[in-house]
């Protein structure tokens, strides 16, 4: 489980991902038709920001190794749902957002604009402020890290 800290690393990218007039895509490249008629098909050059979120939200403590992609996406798309995720749940829906990329060029982009990002984000402050409440109330649920 990941600790406090590492709840709030994540967090602090909510204002650096949904600052006004951020763009996660820098420019789109390829897309175009070489000389043999072949295609190229386009793939995104990201701000930085976007590859260091995605990078730190790839950590081990963040990552469901058994999540079905399927059931990921259908929570995700029940934005209410986020709202009250267990940190188990929430594992599940970043682990599809940060995968979701080697299937979909432009995916860490889509997550960011369609609001899963800023939910999930949003979520885990939540979770991180009632662990560090437990934590110094001596209080505890059995599945908080928190140092």
């Amino acid at each position: 489980m990941p600790t406090y800290q590492e709840m709030q690393a994540l967090v602090a990218f909510l204002p650096r991902l949904y600052s006004a007039g951020f763009q996660p895509v820098i420019k789109w490249n390829g897309g175009d038709q070489g000389k043999d008629s072949s295609f190229t098909l386009p793939w995104p050059d990201y701000d930085p920001v976007v590859e260091e979120f995605y990078r730190l939200a790839a950590s081990d403590c963040w990552l469901d190794h058994g999540y079905h992609p399927e059931e990921a996406a259908k929570l995700l798309k029940e934005g209410d749902f986020v709202k009250s995720a267990s940190i188990s749940q929430i594992k599940v829906m970043l682990t599809f957002c940060v995968r979701g990329e080697r299937f979909s060029d432009g995916h860490w982009a889509e997550m960011i604009e369609n609001g899963s990002i800023r939910r999930i984000l949003e979520r885990i402050n939540e979770l991180s402020t009632d662990a560090l409440y437990r934590a110094g109330s001596g209080e505890t649920d059995g599945t908080d890290a928190v140092s």
